[in-house]
């Protein structure tokens, strides 16, 4: 199936109310593949509302990782019956891949490879490669071992190339390795480090389990980019773009309260010093100014950190460094920007006193930011929670907070 038709599926099944009518309406060796390209929720919708011989027919289409991916998300006692059902080569893998946590390495591994020995000649490789082939109707990766343990990778231009009777071991090629219980973070610093490859992933005793894809590893990359994506706006992974209003509602009222809460919290705030606004109206126009500028550079921030404790060039431990380097940082950049909106103070509004206040305020709430934005994500992380999971509502909130207060406490001062 072509990708634009696949996509014109993926559409019509997503936004239809008949979902499940215009699937079954799919040739069965291209099912599966649309049912992995939709969003969970409406993955298990299908799934659901799908009779287990059905299941099952579009699964013997699917390569054992692929299986895996889809059974993962069905109760264990349905899973149960559907393995029951497949194919024995098929199941034997798929089971092998279920005793494995789906977010690390061995989870993302697929088994479309070969192991061979070093010393073989290529044309008992040929042998090898064609019963591969018949078995699974894949041309496999070919991973090379010596005394059991991983040699590395003969790459494929290869075998057009080297005489029939060449032994396979003067063309082995490095390749990436990983054990199997690392997590999905661990992986792609892997990859990272060896682009355009595939990694292999060991055992415990450094014998080979099974072997990452680039096209697996670049899925995902795009499915942490989604939820990093949701997590800073506080929306569902569920939510799907083309849900109903009410299904809306339910993924994102709750976070909205919270929001509402801070939003008091920071108007009680400003609640404080209503005699100086009073006094000198003006600054009621400049308090959006201090405490916007403060929020989107704790959100630069935010998105900085996260990003190195993602990649590991973070740890706790080294977070002081960090910790100032943003502060100082934020204090910079305050004198950038507090310069500035202090020229436009004096030339508008004809106030040099007004100008300094705010100045004073800017540099003093973007150290704010710099600080709330680096502290938050790795406070986040020693709870053990994601460091990107609605952080922006404290670091917002902080700002507007102990941006208003350093204002207006200024102003109450100063004016």
């Amino acid at each position: 199936m072509n990708k634009e038709r696949q996509n014109n599926l993926l559409y019509r099944i997503s936004s239809s109310e008949n979902r499940v009518r215009i699937f079954r309406e799919i040739p069965i060796n291209n099912r599966g593949f649309v049912l992995l390209g939709l969003s969970k929720r409406i993955q298990q919708e299908i799934i659901s509302r799908l009779s287990d011989r059905e299941l099952v027919e579009l699964l013997e289409y699917l390569d054992p990782d692929e299986v895996t991916d889809l059974l993962q998300s069905i109760d264990a006692k349905r899973r149960k019956r559907l393995l029951e059902k497949l194919g024995k080569e098929i199941r034997d893998k798929v089971e092998f891949l279920l005793r494995f946590d789906p977010r690390t390495a061995a989870g993302l591994m697929s088994l479309d490879y070969v192991e061979v020995e070093k010393d073989i000649t290529f044309e008992q490789l040929s042998e090898i490669i064609k019963k591969h082939e018949r078995r699974t109707g894949k041309f496999p990766s070919i991973l090379i071992v010596e005394d059991g343990f991983l040699a590395g990778e003969l790459p494929p231009h290869v075998l057009a190339i080297a005489k029939r009777e060449e032994k396979i071991g003067r063309y082995i090629k490095k390749i990436p390795s990983i054990r199997y219980d690392k997590d999905e973070s661990e992986v792609l610093a892997v990859f990272r480090g060896h682009p355009h490859n595939k990694i292999v992933v060991l055992d415990k005793d450094e014998s080979i389990l099974g072997i990452i894809y680039s096209d697996d590893i670049l899925r995902l990359i795009k499915k942490r980019s989604l939820n990093s994506l949701r997590d800073f706006a506080g929306v569902s992974e569920e939510e799907n773009v083309l849900d109903s209003a009410l299904t809306k509602v339910r993924n994102r009222y709750k976070w909205l309260i919270i929001n509402l809460a801070t939003a008091f919290l920071a108007a009680s705030v400003v609640s404080l010093f209503q005699k100086t606004i009073s006094k000198l109206v003006l600054l009621a126009v400049y308090m959006p100014i201090v405490a916007g500028m403060g929020g989107n550079a704790g959100t630069q921030t935010l998105a900085v950190v996260v990003r190195g404790l993602t990649l590991k060039e973070i740890e706790l431990k080294t977070a002081r460094r960090v910790i100032i380097n943003e502060i100082l940082a934020g204090g910079i950049n305050g004198i950038i920007n507090g310069i500035l909106v202090s020229m436009v103070a004096i030339l508008w509004n004809k106030s040099p006193m007004l100008g300094l206040i705010i100045g004073l305020a800017m540099v003093i709430n973007l150290i704010i930011a710099g600080f709330f934005g680096a502290i938050i994500p790795l406070i986040m992380k020693r709870l053990r929670k994601d460091p990107a999971s609605s952080a922006t509502i404290f670091i917002t909130t902080a700002t507007d907070v102990f941006g208003f207060f350093v204002f207006l406490g200024l102003a109450t001062i100063m004016l």
